[in-house]
């Protein structure tokens, strides 16, 4: 058996940059699928495994989504549970921790490292520059260290959010505008009488909110988005069957058939059937489409599609009733310097008239992003200069084609050059949670370690 050489098959080495919930289920599928040797590269050593989304939680913050189907092998659905079960952490219909869900990541990798030596290697350290040649790619990390691979892999996660307009954080006073509410403390240094603006309204601002009140922050905080919306709640139902086919017609064609079957099934479940399909009406959709939709209807099927655990849902309502947090639907006109805060204005949405209010601090929830050109990011900024990557259409995210294989400024599909995870939206739409990216994982996994050997014999 003799490894191939065909540089447009994996060979023995995949490098794999970022070493959150993408980076590591595909180093560990690599290990379950007997496929190449990998190296998993995270730049922040307490997010191995666990990402932001996993590791910068407050131990209540709870998951989105039931424990039932949060196992991170497709082929085994159930393997999340027996883990809970085990440990008497709970059972399939638990919202569990999300600092629970990270040690279950943390556990499973570190049980691929042992069971697999020298075969993955964890390296903490920022890639910052990606060279490209015949034989595979060479990545140089921060630190100036090197490591030769066959095939590279972006498993980068979400860029952080861009600072909204209206907005200059350079004018604030130091402190007063948190550009990231994961990087560092958002209540440091807030008094029991401040109020907290945060941008956005969507589970970013109800993750700031929650962690406001955790850390004992007693005074009031407003959300604004354009929209005012807020996610919406999930409920006891019992499972839906999803739709085979996607129903037929425009946009509008479709908020009909929601509406219609929401009446019959109610409006989760009229929802939950398009979970199968969405993908595929995503895939079929012309551009024109997809940019009708993120423009007029991403907003609203983002709050009905990305729920929040009922105890969230409750606190949240508390909090409200309490007159502790507010949502209002409206546009940033400004702020400016005010003493140690900050005087914002606003305009509330339906309204001529301007609102201005004192706040201490200001928190941009507005969520992840993913339009390349505006990012800083090292890696990023030279893939792009080099020309290796290249922005989806709609600017939401990496070019990739259907076997996640990087397109570059040329057109042309990098066969040694991939990306996975929520930075593939713009060609999948559907790849920011788990049950998504697990078998986008496992699609490309078992794609690396089949192309290493063919028939026993090389090519």
């Amino acid at each position: 058996m003799t490894a191939t050489t065909d540089p447009t098959h994996a060979g023995d080495h995949v490098a794999i940059i970022g070493g959150g919930f993408s980076g590591t289920l595909l180093a560990i599928n690599l290990m379950r699928h007997d496929g190449p040797r990998a190296t998993l590269i995270e730049r922040r050593p307490t997010q191995m495994a666990r990402g932001v989304a996993y590791s910068a939680a407050h131990e209540e913050h709870l998951l989105n989504v039931r424990a039932g189907n949060m196992s991170a092998l497709p082929d085994d659905p159930g393997h999340f549970v027996r883990w809970l079960e085990a440990k008497a952490l709970g059972d399939a219909k638990t919202f569990v921790s999300r600092r629970i869900y990270g040690a279950y990541l943390r556990e499973m990798l570190d049980a691929a490292v042992a069971a697999h030596p020298g075969r993955l290697t964890l390296v903490e350290g920022a890639v910052v520059a990606l060279a490209r040649d015949a034989g595979g790619v060479t990545l140089t990390l921060d630190a100036g260290a090197a490591i030769a691979a066959d095939v590279a892999v972006l498993a980068i996660g979400n860029l952080p959010p861009h600072t909204p307009p209206g907005l200059d954080p350079a004018k604030l006073p130091d402190g007063c505008y948190r550009a990231d509410p994961w990087a560092g403390d958002i209540t440091a240094g807030l008094g029991p009488d401040d109020d907290v603006l945060l941008i956005g309204t969507g589970l970013t601002a109800i993750d700031a909110a929650l962690l406001l009140e955790a850390a004992g922050f007693g005074g009031r905080i407003v959300a604004v988005s354009r929209r005012g919306l807020v996610p919406r709640p999930h409920a006891d139902t019992p499972p839906q069957p999803g739709l085979r086919e996607r129903p037929a017609g425009t946009l509008s064609h479709l908020v009909c058939h929601v509406r219609s079957r929401a009446a019959i099934v109610g409006w989760r479940a009229g929802v939950d059937e398009l979970r199968p399909i969405t993908q595929m009406m995503w895939g079929a959709a012309d551009a024109a489409t997809r940019a009708r939709f993120l423009r007029h209807l991403r907003p609203y099927w983002d709050v009905h599609r990305h729920r929040l655990a009922p105890a969230v849902a409750a606190r949240v309502d508390a909090l409200c009733a309490a007159g502790r947090l507010r949502f209002a639907a409206g546009k940033l006109a400004g702020a400016s310097a005010d003493g140690s805060g900050a005087r914002v204005r606003w305009r509330p949405r339906g309204s001529d008239d301007g609102v201005e209010t004192r706040v201490a601090r200001i928190v941009n929830c507005t969520g992840p992003q993913g339009d390349l050109i505006r990012s800083d990011e090292p890696l990023l900024r030279d893939l792009l200069g080099q020309g290796l990557i290249r922005p989806d259409p709609l600017r939401i995210g990496l070019d990739v084609d259907a076997q996640s294989q990087v397109i570059g400024r040329n057109g042309i599909a990098d066969p040694q050059l991939f990306c996975i995870g929520p930075m593939t939206r713009g060609g999948l739409w559907e790849v920011v949670a788990v049950p998504d990216i697990r078998q986008q994982n496992w699609t490309l996994a078992r794609r690396l370690a089949n192309a290493q050997w063919v028939g026993g014999e090389g090519l």
